[in-house]
């Protein structure tokens, strides 16, 4: 290769590294710090391309999504001395990058160690102001809630945010287990019973008051058929004295069809009467004669 050709490689290639020096990117889900010999001067960058001086200049870009770490368990105690085994997981993102390098030099392990410990203060802090009961029978929603109002203002001096602090499992130690649930399961059964109870009693009452109400309709419909019927059969009567009245044999002859009618002719009805009786008048003549 002729050595002006040579030279205008060499050339390009120390232009090409130049400008790699001069430029650099940020992505979206970067932020980035711009140092000068070691100080920062500057970290509002948005995505995109920037510039540097070369040599003069350094620049550090950190991740800014959501990092998720899990924690192994962690043995703490209740208000009542009694031990849990705890096992969460942290969220939590930068917000802050000036801080977060000034409070961890940048480091992600660094920031997720105290940021852990700030957290296990918090779970300690809350737990310790429960039972056992308290924490079984709580909504973890509540629970997370505490430990986020705790643990979260001392993760802002790191410059960074906790989204999220979750308790994935709570153990308790074989010989409270079995203590714990056996009283849990008294407290339950009392409350079964009393419920129970009042359901007997909220059933009895119900019953007596539907039986007070049947005895009412009853009383008040048999007075009212006992009066329909009084007037029916004054009814009756009237019509029964206006008629015979009127036709004192005709009366006769009618009430006694209707005394045939009721009494004879039943396969197991048996009359002892003699024929020639006042009862059997109409059957020998017509005229009752």
């Amino acid at each position: 290769m002729p050595s002006r050709a040579l030279s205008v490689v060499i050339l390009i290639g120390i232009l090409f590294i130049l400008v790699s020096k001069t430029v650099f990117t940020v992505k979206e889900t970067e932020l980035a710090i711009k140092f000068r010999f070691g100080e920062i001067v500057n970290s509002d960058y948005k995505a995109g391309l920037h510039f540097q001086v070369p040599f003069i200049n350094n620049v550090r870009k950190f991740d800014k999504r959501l990092i998720t770490q899990n924690h192994p368990p962690e043995t703490f105690l209740t208000s009542e001395g009694k031990i849990l085994n705890v096992d969460f997981y942290v969220k939590w993102r930068i917000i802050d990058v000036v801080a977060y390098y000034r409070a961890t030099g940048g480091i992600e392990e660094n920031a997720a160690l105290r940021l852990s410990n700030n957290v296990k203060d918090s779970i300690k802090s809350v737990i310790a102001r429960l039972t056992i009961q308290q924490i079984v029978a709580a909504e973890r929603a509540a629970v997370t809630g505490d430990l986020l109002g705790d643990a979260g203002r001392d993760a802002k001096q790191l410059g960074v945010e906790l989204v999220d602090v979750r308790l994935r499992r709570i153990d308790l130690p074989d010989e409270v287990t079995d203590s714990v649930y056996r009283r849990m399961e008294q407290n339950f059964a009392a409350q079964a019973a009393k419920l129970r109870s009042e359901g007997r009693a909220t059933a009895e009452a119900t019953r007596a008051d539907a039986d007070k109400q049947r005895t009412e309709i009853i009383a008040a419909a048999s007075r009212d058929a006992q009066r329909i019927r009084g007037e029916g059969d004054a009814q009756a009567t009237d019509i029964y004295a206006r008629t015979f009245g009127r036709n004192p044999e005709f009366y006769k002859f009618y009430r006694s069809l209707q005394a045939y009618r009721s009494a004879i002719g039943r396969d197991t009805d048996v009359l002892v009467i003699s024929p020639d009786s006042e009862f059997f008048r109409y059957l020998e003549r017509a005229d009752g004669r």
